[in-house]
């Protein structure tokens, strides 16, 4: 058995963004997961987890590990807690962001469904993201860059 502690500081990536500083750690590799994905991460003060969204096709679970994150939905912004569960359906009512307000580390674990193709909708800034894994045609465009379907047929 293949396991991973979520209080250990091992991490595999970081993200360097202003507003959007984190450090993660995919667990699915980690505990030999294939149908389930996980990710750890740890946000500092007055970082954010990714631009709101939300997805088409993946249902994501949030667990809050440490510290008190905002998260901010549809219904508003509210502060969660450690032990704090809360799921985000497909579509737009699961559209989410989490933000670190406070001045402690928050950490944090995403679960979600693992399909492919994936889509997700960033509201905020009007783009889609589509990922194919394994594939050089996952993109981000801006949803006023639609074509019609016979465009160039």
């Amino acid at each position: 058995m293949k396991r991973f502690n979520l209080y250990e500081d091992e991490w595999e990536r970081e993200q360097e963004r202003d507003g959007y500083h984190w450090r993660a750690q995919m667990l699915g590799p980690v505990v030999g997961a294939t149908m389930l994905g996980a990710t750890a991460y740890e946000l500092p003060p007055d970082e954010r987890s990714f631009p709101y969204h939300y997805e088409h096709g993946t249902e994501e679970w949030l667990l809050v590990v440490a510290g008190h994150p905002t998260l901010r939905t549809p219904e508003g912004e509210q502060e969660l807690e450690a032990g704090d569960v809360v799921c985000f359906p497909e579509g737009p009512d699961g559209a989410h962001q989490v933000r670190n307000g406070t001045e402690e580390p928050v950490r944090i674990v995403v679960f979600s469904t693992k399909r492919s193709p994936a889509v997700a909708v960033y509201p905020d800034s009007d783009k889609l993201g589509i990922w194919i894994a394994g594939s050089d045609d996952s993109r981000i465009v801006r949803r006023e860059s639609a074509v019609d379907y016979w465009d160039v047929e």
